[in-house]
């Protein structure tokens, strides 16, 4: 009994997704359909890259780059702003989420190893936040993007232009919130260095980079599932044994929740009714309940107003902890190292983001009426 305690509380997130996906199931019974749910290669590039990154972890390499940016960086804030600047620039490239499983833990040894763990609650909500709205200036940088980029074939240029505004005031933004809440405070890492292996750590990074390559669809993304498990577990079976199965299974839960509350006629026909109201808010208080990709997908099939759906369904990853899947990965992240401190997190992060939601929303609103 005391070990389901501990898993239930260990792996809250997963448990409150598991039941919504059981009570949709009631709603929408197990059918052929569901299938179409699940986005493998989403959870693909999630585990391969989980598995990758605990690779990293066990030879220390995340550990031995904390230590160059703390010498490079001499303050806290400057080495905040670098970790927050690194995500942005990531979740451009790479998408959200996989900027996060990258640079989370590298936020975290810069911190530990300097004795700043004061500002890690802040730090990660940052990482997050720059994570969800970097990646809406490129078509592959959040899944929702993707999609919409694909299904309305929208220009490149057009693209961009449309979320460039809300990109850059994003930026701001998480600058002024970096200086406001981390001080200039001088940094000493309080580690002993110490020598990589150099040859493992170009092998991981060239599976990380395998990785990428199959997000970008150079390669089909179902061979990095042969390749990186088969090579991790040649050369530290034991990276393999600490991947965080938990957060894969939390992502399958929420793909059959989404999926069962877009072939529910009620929901369908109370989004059809609102999104002639306000295709933007709608989109963006959509994502609140059913997270961002979902919310892309079924609002989709009502409005061709895709230049609002795309601002709302971007913006609209702040806010809740399950407007954006992406968050779910920060929560874990940082529950992991901080046992006891979720409640505070949470309250921390909605704080955060429900103020970037209602400022993005709106400014969005004033762009799209000028």
């Amino acid at each position: 009994m005391n070990r389901l305690k501990l898993l239930i509380k260990s792996n809250a997130v997963m448990v409150i997704a598991a039941c919504l996906a059981l009570i949709t199931a009631f709603i929408v019974p197990p059918d052929k359909e569901y299938i179409g749910y699940f986005d493998f290669k989403t959870l693909t590039c999630l585990f391969t890259v989980l598995a990758v990154v605990c690779a990293l972890r066990n030879v220390r390499f995340f550990y031995t780059v904390a230590e160059k940016i703390v010498k490079h960086f001499k303050n806290a804030r400057v080495a905040v702003l670098a970790l927050i600047y690194i995500t942005f620039i990531g979740s451009m490239l790479i998408a959200n989420d996989m900027a996060l499983l990258t640079f989370l833990p590298l936020g975290y040894f810069v911190l530990i190893s300097t004795n700043k763990e004061k500002y890690m609650c802040v730090t990660f909500i940052l990482q997050n936040i720059a994570a969800n709205l970097g990646g809406m200036l490129t078509p592959f940088g959040n899944p929702q993007n993707l999609y919409l980029y694909s299904k309305f074939n929208i220009p490149d240029g057009e693209f961009v232009l449309i979320m460039l505004p809300c990109f850059l005031l994003s930026v701001l933004m998480i600058t002024l919130s970096c200086i406001i809440f981390i001080k200039p405070e001088p940094l000493e890492f309080s580690g002993v260095e110490r020598k990589l292996p150099r040859g493992k750590v170009a092998i991981y990074l060239l599976l990380f980079a395998y990785s990428i390559i199959c997000v970008f669809r150079f390669i089909p993304y179902w061979t990095a599932l042969i390749v990186i498990p088969l090579a991790i577990l040649i050369l530290d079976k034991s990276a393999l044994a600490h991947v965080d199965y938990g957060l894969l299974l939390t992502f399958v839960f929420f793909f059959i929740f989404s999926g069962n509350m877009s072939r529910i006629d009620a929901v369908r026909e109370l989004f059809s009714f609102l999104l002639d109201k306000s295709t933007l808010i709608v989109s963006a208080l959509s994502c609140q309940f059913i997270s961002n990709v979902p919310s892309a997908i079924l609002l989709s099939q009502f409005t061709d107003n895709y230049k609002e759906l795309l601002l709302g369904v971007n913006i609209g990853g702040c806010g809740t902890i399950i407007s954006s899947l992406a968050s779910l990965i920060t929560f874990r992240e940082y529950a992991e190292h901080n046992p006891g401190k979720s409640g505070k997190y949470l309250l921390v992060f909605s704080a955060f983001n429900f103020t970037f939601l209602a400022v993005l929303l709106i400014f969005s609103s004033l762009i799209l009426i000028i």
